[in-house]
């Protein structure tokens, strides 16, 4: 997901200069999306490199056209979840991209990967389509009951159209 995003910038030439590299603007972007704070971002990547809580707020700007989803029909949506070490703490990152055009359609940062943080993510992916498409996930325990509470149609791939994410 990085690499793709890394490319629609490259290619939508969205920053002017590269003082940082770019790799750090988009992840602590990423991650201010998720809900983490411009400050609590900045303090997490402060042993990386130093960037103030103010030019994370101005990437965020440039970057934000990125985020923007609209509400629209989706034939299947691909979901993972990702466990990072953020200072002393593990949290996991949850993402969900639409498998036909690799579009981000939610982040959402847990401490925990309960079968509670997968219908919560679940519902706000749910926001972004039109009906319910088919989810896409690996074998991961916490899916199967959200998913069968949700409604949805699920598949297990860890290859495939899943790779998008």
């Amino acid at each position: 997901m990085l690499d793709r995003l890394l490319e629609m910038v490259v290619d939508r030439k969205i920053f002017r200069w590269n003082r940082k590299r770019l790799e750090i603007k988009v992840l602590a972007t990423l991650i201010y999306q998720a809900g983490i704070s411009y400050r609590k971002v900045r303090d997490i990547f402060g042993c990386i490199e130093s960037f103030s809580h103010e030019a994370l707020r101005k990437w965020y700007i440039k970057l934000k056209v990125l985020f923007v989803q609209e509400r629209k029909p989706r034939r299947a949506v691909a979901v993972d979840e990702t466990k990072v070490k953020l200072e002393n703490q593990w949290v996991y990152i949850w993402s969900a991209i639409d498998v036909d055009d690799h579009s981000i359609l939610a982040i959402h940062v847990s401490t925990t990967r309960t079968s509670l943080d997968a219908i919560y993510f679940l519902r706000r992916v749910l926001e972004y389509c039109d009906g319910k498409p088919l989810i896409l996930v690996d074998k991961g325990p916490w899916y199967k009951w959200a998913l069968q509470r949700l409604g949805l149609r699920y598949e297990h791939q860890t290859f495939g159209e899943r790779n998008a994410i």
